[in-house]
């Protein structure tokens, strides 16, 4: 298992994120998209064809992928958002969307526009823009905060007021 130019993340939420994984089979079935690309795919039920996955990562693994990989694709999951703004690295956020099964609600959809927002992550809202996300990734700096505790804070308080509602 080699680290590749993007790494696609779906945590470990225990429902799938199909809609994602198919998105980045078409995009490299129709050469869109020709980096090297490995999944973490998590419950998700839909095997990649076009790139190398597997379903669950050890969190050395984890780790490794998202320090060697140039770009980050991942659901709006608060642990993965924080290890790559840790990193500097370019973030494009997929929301899980309740519409699709994905998850319970929509929280994913205002963590992600919020992000995008604040300069930090690419947002994608509709999964058709995804290629152009990738596209805009190759060059973008998230802006990272000088006070982690700060932003780690701002995340958790998010999560709890979602958690509330």
């Amino acid at each position: 298992m080699k680290p590749g130019n993007i790494f696609v993340t779906v945590g470990t939420h225990a429902q799938q994120f199909d809609r994602l994984l198919k998105k980045m089979d078409e995009l490299i079935a129709s050469k869109k998209v020709t980096d090297n690309v490995f999944a973490q795919i998590g419950n998700s039920t839909h095997s990649p064809k076009n790139y190398e996955y597997k379903k669950f990562l050890t969190d050395s693994e984890y780790e490794e992928f998202i320090k060697s990989s140039d770009i980050i694709i991942a659901h709006a999951g608060a642990g993965t958002i924080l290890k790559t703004l840790a990193q500097n690295k370019p973030l494009v956020v997929v929301p899980r969307l309740k519409e699709f099964r994905e998850h319970t609600n929509d929280h994913q959809l205002d963590l992600a526009k919020q992000l995008e927002k604040q300069e930090k992550a690419i947002g994608v809202q509709n999964i058709d823009q995804l290629w152009e996300a990738i596209q805009k990734a190759k060059t973008f700096k998230p802006k990272t905060s000088s006070d982690k505790q700060k932003l780690i804070q701002k995340i958790q308080e998010f999560i709890e007021n979602e958690s509330a509602k």
